[in-house]
């Protein structure tokens, strides 16, 4: 390249000389003068440190010294010059463009009067200078270079006509020009002679055109979006809607054009102090309600982007939304399938738990009382067992409907699961007849039902609890109910009993057995079963839960659910809990390597054992003690323990986690779980409860809280596990739902350790 530079402007009308052309190419005595024996007229010669320059005059004017002008074209011959002072300044002063003579020095030794308007220099200051004065500093090196390259062979032309460059005006400005280079030598020495023209004006032009055809691209991607795009201002004043945004809130875009975006909203949007909407928030997209022109809500996603201006003022935001109402239709209806019972569509524990919390805060704040009904139907288990589940869940259906018309428009009826439902009157005042309302519910509720052409005589059982008297939470009152519902069985069913204290105190058969079971701890009377666990789609075992069994020489063999809860009571379940770990991973371990391939250990813990401080060290020290992959062992927690001290409990199971060790929710499904708490803990497996798993009664059934449950712990990342399957019907069933694991008697009871291997080879062939 030769020049880089900027503006070309029109022609000076004042007539100027073409300028002046310094060093000895054109001295008064050179070979060209003598040659043609011709005087320059109109030309001054200027002589400055042995170095002359002629300076040509004015059209007409008188030549300020007289000198002699002497040129030679490279591959040309000037036959006759007739005036050569008025042709060449002619020729050069009617460029339309700024023409620059320079040598090889690169010092500029000619310029027109279009240079002079182009660069903004006078010309004698333009003579002073060199071409890389005139160009910017970023490009001077490589510009030097290149024009010592191109003078030593001009032949090569690389730095030819229309190469778009940058020129630099006198006062730091820059100009794109585009360069026309032509060589020349004169008086024996190579010049180059640069046509310089100012393209500013095609360089906005074609700027325009194409952020033109950019606009255009945009305004065709805006309406091609299947999203509501609306752009605002900075104060939310709407600036432009695409068609989606039409369609979406049924106003033309005419009407949405200069309308304030809360206008379109269905909900208050959150404003600053002045009263203007905030429209930057910490997160980047958001729920948001809008208002149809016809005034029906529309649930949206919405994301509001800053969009930068250009000048102060114009910054706005560009506003993203679309339809979210399917989105919200099926997670209302997978909340409800989780919080609400799927035979009598009543709530279920998780959100009988969420109300009596509000309850009790209500409580709290207008020192009204609150009752707590547990009611239990006498004998249900007859009724499936003789006339079919079918008989017996139209019964619960009727009593459901029952309990509904009862109470008030405030009160709650839910079914904990089974035969079990729980009333709550909450906002009661002091000395409300709570017995005259018991009996009228007892005679009401309880009547005779016709199910199917069977008259049933119903009878239930009623456990009373009052907060604040009974309890101080909701957990406390569910439990105190469950107390006195069991006493009011005790007392011959179909009665009511309310809480006493006196019920909690420990009767003679619960502290023998307490006794008894610390003997057997240390007597070694206890011992570990295993039920396989099966992959459902391979078939083979891929795990063992293993279970204590107790059989005193005494008591005879001992269930664990009566002694489970003693040794938790007695504080002996963190002794229990640990030979349980100690032993169980010492026999997986053997088991496996028998078997030739890996098998999960799961063991169940107890709220006692998570809130202790030393439960983590025990089982770091059993995996290492007895070499189980931590990722083989894991933990099954209750869902009571999701809701109590939840703080230490995230603590406790990250911190599982770390180990390595997976988390399991055991017996999910029964009421205290929801979708918050799931997505709260670091959970890996859920197991549907066996309750569930026991009302799938044929493949065509509608186990809608098994799907539920299925989808939802997919969706959420996690394993699904039945436990309690029975049939190969059930096993059916689930496997066509994407149900993961499977465990039941359908496979295998709990077994001892030496026959897991047997087993494991025989449900995997």
């Amino acid at each position: 390249m030769m020049f880089l530079s900027r503006d070309v402007d029109a022609p000076r009308p004042d007539g100027r000389g073409v300028g002046a052309v310094r060093g000895p190419a054109w001295r008064r005595s050179g070979p060209f003068a003598a040659k043609l024996g011709t005087k320059v007229p109109n030309c001054s010669e200027r002589s400055s440190g042995g170095r002359r320059s002629v300076r040509m005059g004015r059209r007409g004017g008188a030549p300020r010294d007289g000198g002699v002008m002497e040129s030679r074209v490279e591959g040309a011959v000037l036959a006759e010059v007739v005036d050569p002072d008025d042709r060449l300044r002619l020729v050069i002063e009617a460029a339309p463009s700024a023409m620059l003579l320079v040598d090889a020095a690169g010092q500029i030794v000619l310029a027109n009067g279009e240079a002079e308007r182009s660069f903004g220099y006078e010309r004698d200051e333009l003579l002073t200078l060199r071409v890389e004065d005139l160009i910017p500093a970023r490009f001077r090196h490589h510009h030097d270079v290149e024009r010592a390259s191109y003078v030593a062979q001009p032949e090569r032309r690389s730095m030819g006509v229309g190469r778009e460059l940058f020129g630099l005006r006198r006062d730091g400005s820059e100009m794109p020009v585009e360069i026309g280079l032509n060589p020349i030598v004169i008086g024996g020495q190579r010049h180059v002679l640069a046509s310089v023209i100012d393209i500013t004006e095609r360089v906005r032009g074609q700027e325009a055109l194409t952020l033109a055809r950019e606009d255009r691209l945009r305004r065709s991607i805006l309406d091609a979006m299947p999203f509501s795009v609306l752009v605002t201002d900075h104060h939310g004043r709407i600036l432009t809607a695409n068609p989606a945004a039409e369609e979406l809130l049924g106003h033309r875009q005419a009407d949405l054009i200069g309308r304030w975006l809360t206008d379109i909203d269905g909900v208050e949007r959150p404003r600053y102090a002045d009263g203007a909407p905030v429209l930057v928030r910490d997160s980047p997209e958001e729920e948001w309600v809008y208002r149809h022109r016809s005034g029906a809500m529309i649930p949206v996603n919405e994301a509001i982007v800053p969009l930068a201006g250009a000048h102060e003022g114009e910054a706005g935001h560009v506003v993203v939304a679309y339809d979210i109402a399917h989105r919200i239709e099926s997670r209302n209806r997978v909340e409800h399938l989780a919080t609400h019972d799927a035979l009598t569509n009543l709530p279920n524990r998780t959100l009988l738990l969420r109300y009596l919390d509000q309850a009790v805060e209500t409580c709290d704040r207008t020192g009204g009382q609150l009752a707590l009904l547990l009611l239990d139907l006498d004998h249900f288990k007859r009724i499936n067992d003789s006339l079919g589940h079918h008989i017996g869940d139209e019964l619960l259906v009727v009593v459901a409907e029952r309990l509904l018309a009862m109470v008030r428009s405030t009160d709650v009826v839910a079914r904990l699961g089974g035969d079990e439902f729980v009333l709550v009157l909450d906002d009661l005042e002091p000395g409300t007849d709570l017995e005259g309302r018991l009996e009228r519910l007892m005679a009401e509720v309880l009547a005779p039902v016709v199910v199917h052409g069977y008259e049933l005589a119903v009878t239930g059982s009623i456990g009373g609890t009052l907060y604040p008297t009974d309890g101080g939470d909701p957990v406390t009152l569910l439990k105190h109910g469950d107390i006195a519902m069991y006493q009011a069985k005790a007392a011959g069913r179909n009665t009511v009993r309310w809480f006493a204290p006196a019920m909690l105190e420990d009767n003679n058969d619960k502290l023998s057995l307490s006794a008894a079971l610390r003997q057997a701890i240390e007597a070694d009377e206890l011992s570990l079963v295993y039920q396989p666990q099966v992959d459902l789609g391979s078939g083979e075992v891929v795990g063992v839960e293993a279970l204590a069994r107790w059989t005193s020489p005494s008591l005879g063999s001992v269930p664990p659910d009566r002694f489970i809860p003693v040794a938790e009571d007695g504080g002996m379940i963190a002794q229990l809990g640990e030979w349980v770990l100690r032993n169980a991973c010492s026999a997986v371990v053997r088991m496996q390597e028998e078997l030739g391939r890996p098998l999960r250990l799961a063991v169940n813990v107890s709220p006692r054992q998570l809130r202790g401080t030393a439960w983590i060290a025990e089982i770091a020290e059993a995996i290492a003690v007895t070499g189980l992959d931590p990722g083989q062992l894991e933990v099954e927690i209750t869902e009571g323990i999701l809701i109590e001290d939840s703080g230490d409990v995230v603590a406790t199971l990250n911190a599982l986690r770390e180990l390595g060790v997976s988390v399991v929710v055991d017996d999910f499904g029964r009421g205290y779980s929801s979708l918050a708490y799931l997505t709260r803990f670091p959970i890996d497996k859920i197991k549907i409860d066996r309750s569930f798993i026991s009302e799938i009664a044929d493949i065509d059934s509608q186990a809608a809280i098994v799907d539920a449950i299925i989808v939802m712990a997919h969706a959420l990342g996690m394993t699904v596990v039945a436990e309690g399957v029975e049939t190969e019907l059930q096993e059916r069933y689930l496997r066509e739902r994407g149900c993961d694991e499977v465990q039941g008697y359908h496979y295998s009871p709990g077994i001892p350790a030496g026959s897991v291997v047997m087993v494991a080879r025989a449900l995997g062939a």
